[in-house]
């Protein structure tokens, strides 16, 4: 079985995309990240991030939108898909839980079936 690589994105990387990546951390179809795009993050979101990640997952669009601005090369021809996650929640509130594997799972599950059926050369 295939894995896909995913990276969660936010701004500050402390609540919404590290609660992402602790859902997906021992799930065995994913390898996950978390970055923010905020200069203050936790963790930066860096070119290299871009360039591992088969699917971005971010919380809002603002997130897409500044990926775009500061990697344009790296982040043209990426599946990004914006998750719509307002930062009104604490890391790992129910919630913010419920709402990142409703949002997440379909994109993850399309991502894993497009790896199957066009694994890497």
């Amino acid at each position: 079985m295939n894995t896909i690589n995913v990276l969660f994105v936010c701004s500050k990387n402390q609540w919404r995309s590290p609660t992402a990546e602790a859902i997906y951390r021992r799930d065995d179809r994913v390898s996950v990240r978390s970055r923010g795009t905020a200069k203050a993050a936790v963790q930066t979101i860096r070119a290299s991030d871009i360039a591992w990640a088969n699917v971005i997952l971010v919380m809002e669009d603002k997130h897409r939108q500044r990926i775009l601005a500061a990697f344009p090369g790296e982040a043209k021809f990426k599946l990004m898909h914006v998750l719509d996650i307002p930062d009104d929640y604490r890391f790992m509130d129910d919630e913010l839980v419920e709402l990142i594997r409703s949002a997440a799972e379909p994109i993850i599950a399309v991502s894993l079936d497009e790896s199957q059926r066009f694994p890497p050369r």
